[in-house]
């Protein structure tokens, strides 16, 4: 069950419900406390615990704050209203626009004293805000079930019974403006989920923007977006990523969303100025799945869980876009993270999970690998995700994350095991590589490897 109330809004009134009698102070005691463990607010535990139904305390919430509550199963948003909020901010703050009378937009949120999310979406939609109260759940079921705005692509169905989909033919359609860009954006992205890409690049060239297909290490060139629509496709491609269209003399990161035949896919969207003009890569991640429906052979998916109960870093291995990242999530799912600190440190967390800390980095502000991992340790992690740790310095870390009894993921790029055996034997290595408590080498999605500490210190030696 998904977050009915945020902390921000039950923190200022948990106190009321004792002084109303709703709940004892003993009760609350007990509620903080399954908060804590369960890394919940009070309003899930005491939810969970059966000791308040949902409807109760979201109503007990309008009677104090004196804010209309609403049942969004029994609503219909209107569509025009989704313009004022982007959808990176709906999921970000777990908000939904309803509708717009004059100057005063009307938004469902589940937390309503949330003052920054609030002045967040009056800057964005320049206009006053009228809050309404409705459960987390249901306005993340709205989110995904509505939304279409500027920000996000459309669904794109695959289903194509020929076969083959180019999108050029939609390119070439009569159509103008900034909706014709983004439907150019969806064909582009409906190819590539149809050829099985996961990388697509955007290269400037004299004619225009080169679309680029990128699998198994070729790069297929599939058309040219023509010099006229250059700047309008670049400008909506970052918009739609959360990026800003104004800046193009450095690089920006940024995340794209889209549905694939009703499922939410995720895209790191990368910008870099080149002598030509930006260069556009994106990278698609998939849903992760369950560990068994990966690795299907129990011996081999019992190794791997038990090295994320010990002290001990986890490798896991492969050629680019080979899924590592995949396997990491589909790990992480794993792992008792109600019990256990999980942390995560990304350039883009691409999907989000369940009890799991995901923390991303954000070069604009400062906040970049170095730093976070001077200030993770004070988080005290028990087991940690480090995405593409590379540097001599970071590998110190990893190290003393170790002898501080902390279980590390971290993944490393390697065309095949003789190419893994002869990166690990430089001299920088050999204390990072004792410490490996568990490798996974992904040589293709039906073989993938797992060894143990035992079996890869032979292997390596």
């Amino acid at each position: 069950m998904e977050t009915a109330i945020n902390n921000k809004t039950l923190e200022k009134l948990k106190y009321e419900l004792v002084r109303d009698g709703v709940v004892s102070y003993e009760t609350l005691e007990k509620a903080e406390e399954l908060a804590d463990v369960q890394n919940i607010n009070i309003g899930q535990a005491l939810i969970n615990s059966g000791i308040l139904d949902e409807e109760t305390l979201l109503k007990f919430l309008e009677s104090k704050l004196h804010i209309p509550y609403v049942n969004l199963d029994d609503y219909s948003p209107d569509p025009k209203s989704f313009s004022y909020i982007t959808f990176s901010d709906a999921r970000r703050y777990r908000i939904i626009p309803l509708f717009k009378i004059e100057d005063v937009l009307t938004v469902a949120m589940s937390d309503p004293l949330n003052l920054f999310a609030i002045d967040k979406v009056i800057e964005t939609a320049e206009c006053s805000i009228e809050p309404v109260i409705a459960s987390e759940a249901s306005i993340i079921k709205k989110i995904d079930e509505y939304y279409k705005v500027a920000d996000t692509v459309d669904d794109i169905i695959t289903d194509d019974k020929s076969g083959e989909f180019d999108w050029t033919e939609e390119l070439h359609k009569e159509d103008s403006g900034e909706e014709h860009i983004q439907k150019v954006i969806r064909a582009i992205l409906k190819q590539a989920i149809i050829e099985d890409v996961h990388e697509l690049n955007f290269e400037q060239a004299e004619d225009g923007l080169r679309v680029i297909f990128k699998q198994n290490g070729e790069a297929a060139d599939k058309g040219i977006i023509p010099s006229v629509l250059n700047s309008a496709f670049v400008s909506k491609l970052k918009i739609l990523s959360n990026l800003d269209p104004s800046v193009c003399e450095i690089p920006q990161l940024g995340k794209l969303c889209f549905k694939v035949d009703n499922t939410m896919l995720i895209a790191s969207v990368s910008s870099f100025p080149t002598i030509m003009g930006e260069r556009i890569s994106l990278k698609i991640y998939k849903p992760p799945k369950k560990l068994d429906k990966i690795l299907t052979d129990e011996k081999t998916r019992n190794t791997l869980l038990r090295a994320t109960e010990k002290p001990g870093i986890i490798l896991v291995c492969g050629s680019p876009l080979s899924g590592k990242t995949h396997i990491i999530y589909s790990l992480l799912m794993e792992t008792d993270n109600i019990h256990k600190n999980v942390m995560t440190i990304e350039s883009i967390a691409k999907y989000e999970l369940k009890y799991i800390h995901q923390c991303e980095l954000n070069e604009n502000i400062g906040f970049n690998i170095d730093k976070a991992l001077r200030f993770v340790e004070f988080q005290n992690p028990d087991l940690i995700y480090l995405e593409g740790i590379k540097t001599r310095e970071a590998f110190e870390f990893l190290s003393e994350l170790y002898y501080n009894d902390k279980t590390i993921i971290t993944e490393f790029m390697a065309n095949n095991m003789t190419d893994l055996r002869q990166k690990l034997s430089f001299e920088d290595f050999q204390s990072f590589k004792s410490l490996i408590t568990c490798l996974v080498f992904i040589h293709s999605r039906e073989s993938i490897e797992v060894f143990d500490k035992e079996t890869l210190q032979k292997y390596l030696a």
